[in-house]
């Protein structure tokens, strides 16, 4: 990955992944946190669902925590004068503290399912809630663009997940698909972000840009068999 042409694209995008603020509503509905919960905005990204965690739990305090020195400082940027937001650097499978609830969105699948549960299962206080989003089949028989589109990564059924979370020692207290305009909020800004930069760009970022572009595409070719399952679990 040529990680300088990537951050050209991204950087100052709203957000990192897919998702909509009613996704980490419903989410912290079924949590039912008390007020002044710590959360951890796990894989944080430029701190695009800190805004609505923050809403949607009264008092919450949130540590949004990302691998990416970039990313930290865009987050930190974004909520500067908010007294209950702390961004910090660090690894999502050696999360800094105990938390009520892990937020996290579309970066458990670089630790894996497995690793991955029992990394955020360390981090929960006793009775917390962990409500992530993994990779996900919508069909029995996924076609082969649809499986390719995870480059690779061993997505599941719905059912399947499920399996892992129980077997982690979780209770699952809800699951629903990332709706497609949580993609859209995603691809539409990096899209027009790319067509501002495409005219000046050198060979290393064209290359990039066709990367992040092919990707939008592929999605809208495979949404229907294929995306982002989100899944609350209470820790048992």
């Amino acid at each position: 990955m040529d990680w300088e042409a990537f951050f050209t694209v991204h950087r100052g995008l709203p957000r990192e992944g897919p998702g909509t603020a009613e996704d980490v509503a419903w989410a912290c509905g079924l949590a039912g946190l008390p007020e002044g919960a710590v959360i951890c905005d796990a894989g944080c990204g430029p701190g695009g669902d800190i805004a609505a965690l923050l809403d949607a739990v009264p008092g919450a305090r949130v540590v949004s925590v990302d691998k990416s020195a970039g990313f930290v400082a865009e987050a930190a940027a974004r909520f500067a004068g908010e007294a209950r937001v702390s961004v910090v650097e660090g690894d999502l499978g050696a999360l800094p503290g105990a938390y009520d609830m892990i937020w996290c969105a579309g970066a458990l699948y670089f630790l894996g399912l497995r690793d991955g549960l029992a990394a955020m299962a360390r981090a929960l206080k006793p009775g917390g809630v962990l409500a992530f989003s993994e990779p996900c089949f919508f069909t029995d028989a996924p076609g082969a663009e649809a499986r390719a589109f995870w480059e690779g990564y061993p997505a599941q059924s719905a059912e399947g997940i499920a399996a892992a979370v129980t077997a982690a020692g979780f209770d699952v207290l809800g699951t629903r698909k990332v709706p497609d305009a949580g993609w859209e909020a995603y691809y539409r800004p990096m899209e027009a972000r790319i067509a501002a930069l495409r005219p000046d760009a050198d060979a290393r970022l064209a290359a990039m840009l066709d990367l992040c572009a092919a990707e939008a595409v592929a999605w809208r070719q495979v949404r229907d068999e294929t995306g982002y399952l989100l899944c609350v679990a209470r820790l048992s």
